[in-house]
């Protein structure tokens, strides 16, 4: 392989990189325990040229490296060391799921592979790809019910969010537009999870709404809407676990809710 092919290579690898870091961390349910996967993922293609596959694009490569080192590990479900009580439960809800389908769901609905790139990505055919998300979808939809608040300032969107979060078996408690709505929402009736855009009506930021709520209640999931994903993983301060990017499909809110109600964690951010 020449220089520039291998640079073009490195460079695909680079730029997605922060999808990986989403991958991991929905996938795990914890932004530290995350992180951790894809940096070894990284380290291990530094060391060992064949793991990162060039007849492959850069992003299946990847991700496909990553499996390799996520299998390798056993795929854990269990509770670790220092993991909050909420987030050691959420870890018990995991154990029963069928093995594979949650990671094949993953790569299907918020990354987007398709059925013949995760056949790829996991060692699989396509049809098992295929067969492996019907089973996650019908196995997450036995997901807890809970109630959720809906912070979000476009009306059709919050519109969208809420017809969808109804439909799967949740309670919406309230949509607010505002930082100072979200909180007043938040003290009328406490929610189990929030959905938050980044950016709101009043120039307010969801992030800092979202920060107050959780240190007026304590622990909760969030799942963070934004058209800029990139602006929030930057790997460089605290990130969301669990984020969908816009536009959405309803898929990716369904799987992220129910994900998101599974691990029952969340990581505060700096605004």
């Amino acid at each position: 392989m020449n220089s520039a092919t291998s640079e073009g290579f490195a460079d695909g690898i680079a730029r997605e990189l922060p999808y990986l870091r989403r991958y991991s961390r929905a996938l795990t349910g914890s932004q530290k325990s995350g992180d951790a996967y894809a940096a070894a993922t990284l380290e291990a293609m530094l060391e060992d040229p064949d793991l990162g596959d060039r007849s492959r694009s850069p992003r299946v490569a990847l991700f496909r490296a990553f499996h390799a080192i996520w299998t390798s590990s056993g795929a854990p479900v269990e509770a670790a060391e220092g993991d909050s009580f909420l987030a050691a439960q959420a870890q018990r809800h995991m154990a029963p799921l069928t093995p594979g389908t949650r990671e094949a769901l993953l790569l299907y609905t918020i990354e987007q592979f398709s059925y013949a790139q995760i056949g790829q990505i996991t060692d699989s055919t396509e049809e098992e790809a295929e067969e492996m998300v019907a089973t996650a979808q019908e196995e997450m939809a036995r997901s807890i019910m809970g109630k959720v608040m809906i912070i979000e300032d476009e009306a059709i969107i919050a519109m969208d969010l809420e017809t969808v979060v109804g439909q799967m078996g949740h309670r919406v408690t309230g949509v607010a537009r505002t930082h100072k709505g979200a909180v007043q929402l938040a003290k009328q009736e406490r929610p189990d999870m929030i959905l938050a855009d980044i950016q709101l009506a009043d120039n307010s930021s969801g992030v800092e709404a979202v920060n107050e709520i959780l240190g007026e209640f304590g622990e909760m999931p969030v799942i963070f809407i934004t058209a800029f994903p990139e602006r929030l993983l930057t790997g460089e301060k605290p990130e969301p676990v669990f984020l969908i990017t816009k536009p959405y499909t309803e898929e990716q809110v369904r799987l992220a809710v129910s994900q998101a109600m599974f691990f029952a964690s969340t990581v505060t951010l700096v605004a």
